[in-house]
């Protein structure tokens, strides 16, 4: 499985021919550099939750017009599209095969932020390696512990580094890719992968340094 990102949380997935993309945000598509064409080819979209970095609904519409794109997501999502005559596929729980690729759709809380309501929110364990928990740390997800792959939100309101290291060091996963951090300098977002890189290559997990868009991982 190939596993490319496209700032922020917005990452491809590319398994035997077939496209899975999740979270396009607006920090995604913010300067330009990556347009809606980028994913002309996806089968899927699947927008974890409703959160504007992780669902641009204009940038969503063109998707879907280009790539006739089915689209995956919460109850909270569909009302929110339905008005924009954007169809979605209701995921609660469970097991659903997307093509090549096999998901578990776990509902978990995200995590706290000043004075916002919580949103609806999906963690997806992709393929039996992969496992994206969306914008959450909940113990609810250290039933994958010593995953294959994590994505790791390493930057964001409601977190720390101690905050990251301590959900890492609960689950110990084999690898870690780095999500969530789209809204920063790129000489801010090398310095902080300077911190972390390190201090788990001494735990034995690889920190694959995901900073540009397009870079890509095999798993």
């Amino acid at each position: 499985m190939k596993i490319t990102k496209y700032i922020h949380s917005c990452l491809l997935l590319e398994q035997d021919g077939e496209q899975l993309l999740f979270d396009p945000g607006t920090f995604t598509f913010a300067d330009g550099t990556v347009t809606p064409a980028t994913f002309r080819n996806v089968s899927t979209v699947v927008i974890t939750h409703q959160h504007p970095d992780h669902l641009d609904v204009q940038a969503l519409q063109e998707i879907v017009r280009l790539s006739r794109a089915t689209v995956l997501s919460t109850q909270e999502v569909a009302d929110q599209l339905k008005p924009q005559g954007l169809p979605v596929q209701v995921v609660e729980e469970g097991l659903l095969t997307v093509g090549a690729f096999w998901l578990e759709a776990v509902p978990v809380p995200h995590e706290p932020i000043l004075d916002s309501e919580l949103p609806q929110m999906l963690a997806f364990f992709i393929n039996d390696k992969v496992l994206n928990p969306a914008d959450s740390f909940s113990p609810i997800l250290q039933r994958y512990k010593r995953v294959e792959v994590l994505i790791l939100p390493v930057m964001a309101p409601f977190l720390t580094e101690v905050r990251v290291a301590e959900f890492v060091r609960q689950l110990e996963p084999q690898q870690i890719l780095p999500v969530h951090d789209g809204y920063v300098k790129d000489f801010f977002v090398e310095q902080r992968y300077d911190t972390y890189e390190p201090h788990f290559a001494q735990q034995g997990i690889q920190f694959h340094r995901l900073s540009q868009p397009g870079q890509s991982v095999t798993v």
